[in-house]
C-alpha cells in the first residue's frame, strides 16, 4: 500500500494497527461505503457490534470501568485504519466523549456512564454553540433549577448516541451535563447535512431538558478537560485524515496506471507523477507528526509539548488530505467532478476534516505563540 512509512510503533500500536486495518478493509470496501451514504445512520450496526466485541469503545478507558486501560494513544492507529477505509460510525465521537468524562471527573462521578460506554453504548459531545470550531465561547446555560437552555450545532453521530455530554456554562463557569438520549424530544433534533456524507450530525435544542444534580460535572477539571479533548479530537482526526489521504493516493495511482490518453498511460507524465510524490512525502510527514503526538498524550492533563505535537499533527494532516483529494479530482478529469467517482469521497472528507477541531490556520496561530514566545 502507498503511504506506509518506517515508523517505530509500540507493540500495542503495531498489533492494533494490523488488526484494525484488516478489519476495516474487510468490513468497509468502497462499494459498501457508497451503499451506506444514503442510509439514516450512515454505518452498519452489525459492524459497530463487532467493534464493541473487540473492545474498541473502551480501549482508552481504565479497567475500573470495564475498559482496556491502554490509554488514548492506542486509538490513533484505529482511527488511521478507519480513515483508510472511510468507515463511518460513532467510534470517534464515543472515544472523545469518554475522554471528556474521564478527564473532567477522574471517573469518580460518572463511572456508570463510562462503564456503559466501555460496554458499547455510543456517546457524543454537544460542543458547538455555533458553526465556528475555533470559538470557545459557551452560550448554552444550565440554570439554578437544573434546566438547560440553548442549542448545540453539529453534534457528531447524535442519532446513534445513547449519551450526550452537553458543554454548558453555569454562572460563567463551564460545566458538563450528562444527558441520556431519551431526554431529548425528537422534535428538538434536526439533522445537520455535512459535506462528508460518511458522517452524521444533528443540531439539538436542549432548552427545557432537566438534568439531575449528580449528572453535572463542575470544577476546574472541566475547563482543562475541554481543552485537552479539543486537542485529542484534532489528533484523532489527524490520524483518520492520514489514513484517508493514503487511501486516496492509492486510488489515484491505480487510475493513473490504467487510464490512457494519446496512446500513453497518463501515469507516465511527469506532471502527474510529481504531485503524487508530493502527496507521498506529505503522508510521511503526517504520520510522523501523528505518531509523535501519540507518544506524548497520556491519561493526565496534556502538557505544552503534547499540545504543540497535537496542533502540528492536525495542521499537517488537514493540508495533506486536502491536497490529495484535490489532485484526485483533477487527475480523474471530468469524471472526477461527478458523484460516481470515488475521488469525491476523499475531497468531501477533506473539506470536513479541514474545519473540525480547527483548521491549519487556527492551529498555526496558536503554535506561533507556543513556539515563538518562549
Amino acid at each position: 500500500m502507498i503511504g506506509n512509512t518506517a515508523l517505530d510503533f509500540t507493540d500495542d500500536q503495531a498489533m492494533i494497527l494490523d488488526v484494525a486495518r484488516g478489519f476495516c478493509a474487510d468490513r468497509s470496501p468502497l462499494e459498501r461505503v457508497r451503499d451506506l451514504l444514503e442510509s439514516d445512520l450512515g454505518y452498519d450496526p452489525a459492524v459497530w457490534g463487532e467493534m464493541v466485541d473487540m473492545g474498541w469503545p473502551g480501549m482508552a478507558l481504565p479497567e475500573a470501568v470495564g475498559g482496556s486501560g491502554l490509554g488514548v494513544s492506542v486509538a490513533v492507529p484505529v482511527c488511521e485504519a478507519l480513515g483508510r477505509s472511510l468507515l463511518g460510525g460513532p467510534l470517534l465521537a464515543t472515544l472523545l466523549a469518554g475522554q471528556l468524562l474521564l478527564r473532567a471527573s477522574a471517573g469518580r462521578d460518572c463511572s456508570a456512564v463510562l462503564a456503559a460506554i466501555a460496554a458499547g453504548a455510543p456517546a457524543t459531545i454537544a460542543l458547538l454553540d455555533n458553526a465556528d470550531w475555533g470559538t470557545e465561547q459557551i452560550r448554552c446555560e444550565l440554570g439554578s433549577d437544573g434546566v438547560l437552555r440553548g442549542v448545540k450545532q453539529q453534534v457528531m453521530e447524535a442519532a446513534a448516541a445513547a449519551w450526550l455530554v452537553v458543554v454548558a456554562q453555569e454562572q460563567g463557569e463551564p460545566v458538563l451535563a450528562v444527558v441520556p438520549a431519551a431526554a431529548v424530544a425528537p422534535e428538538a433534533r434536526r439533522n445537520h447535512v455535512l459535506i462528508d456524507a460518511t458522517r452524521r450530525a444533528q443540531t439539538i435544542d436542549f432548552s427545557g431538558v432537566q438534568v439531575a444534580g449528580d449528572a453535572v460535572l463542575r470544577g476546574p477539571d472541566v475547563a482543562r478537560a475541554l481543552r485537552d479533548v479539543r486537542l485529542l479530537g484534532g489528533l484523532l482526526l489527524a490520524a483518520e485524515a492520514g489514513g484517508s489521504a493514503a487511501s486516496c493516493l492509492d486510488t489515484t495511482v491505480e487510475y493513473l496506471k490504467t487510464r490512457t490518453q494519446f496512446g500513453k498511460l497518463i501515469g507516465s507524465y511527469q506532471a502527474l507523477k510529481h504531485p503524487c510524490v508530493e502527496i507521498l512525502m506529505a503522508l510521511d510527514a503526517t504520520r510522523s507528526f501523528v505518531y509523535h503526538a501519540a507518544t506524548l498524550v497520556g491519561d493526565g492533563p496534556l502538557d505544552e509539548e503534547a499540545e504543540i505535537a497535537c496542533r502540528m499533527a492536525k495542521a499537517q494532516a488537514t493540508e495533506t488530505l486536502k491536497y490529495a483529494g484535490d489532485r484526485a479530482v483533477q487527475f480523474h478529469g471530468g469524471m472526477g467532478f461527478t458523484w460516481e467517482c470515488d475521488a469525491q469521497l476523499y475531497v468531501r472528507r477533506a473539506q470536513w476534516v479541514q474545519q473540525a477541531f480547527g483548521d491549519a490556520q487556527h492551529h498555526r496561530k496558536r503554535l506561533a505563540r507556543l513556539l515563538l514566545d518562549r
